[in-house]
């Protein structure tokens, strides 16, 4: 994925999303916030940064924290993306895009948080909330 332009859509189209994500590897976050948003963890790009959209008027944003909002298709109910303010970047569910190519998982986040009923297999990184707030706080990565 790293540099490579990806187009996605929304379950009934009405909006689109053009993103060039910073590498190929996806993110797994566990967060209560985001289980309880999808169901199970957020399985999603690195942070994008100025992605392009059509459909505006349809995507709704939701403010979930002081310092990240949701978003999602107000037609079809789609989750479209994560926005880190901080950042301005965007994470975007892997499944939104149609042309994604097989990437590896990079980064596990809020393992704490993590229920027993699923695990992901694997070696890679794995930090707390903690270490997450630590690591991606304002002024950092």
């Amino acid at each position: 994925m790293g540099g490579t332009k990806l187009n996605g859509r929304c379950l009934c189209g009405a909006v689109t999303v053009t993103a060039s994500p910073p590498g190929p590897e996806l993110d797994a976050c566990h967060c209560t916030m985001c289980r309880r948003w999808g169901g199970i963890a957020f399985l999603s790009t690195r942070g994008v940064a100025e992605p392009a959209f059509t459909g505006t008027e349809h995507i709704r944003r939701y403010a979930s924290s002081d310092w990240a909002e949701r978003a999602f298709c107000d037609r079809c109910g789609t989750h479209l993306f994560f926005h880190y303010k901080p950042h301005d970047t965007y994470s975007f569910p892997v499944g939104l895009f149609d042309d994604a190519p097989d990437a590896a998982m990079a980064e596990e986040i809020f393992i704490d948080e993590k229920p027993d009923y699923y695990a992901f297999e694997g070696d890679r990184e794995r930090l707390t909330g903690a270490q997450v707030i630590a690591k991606y706080a304002p002024g950092k990565g």
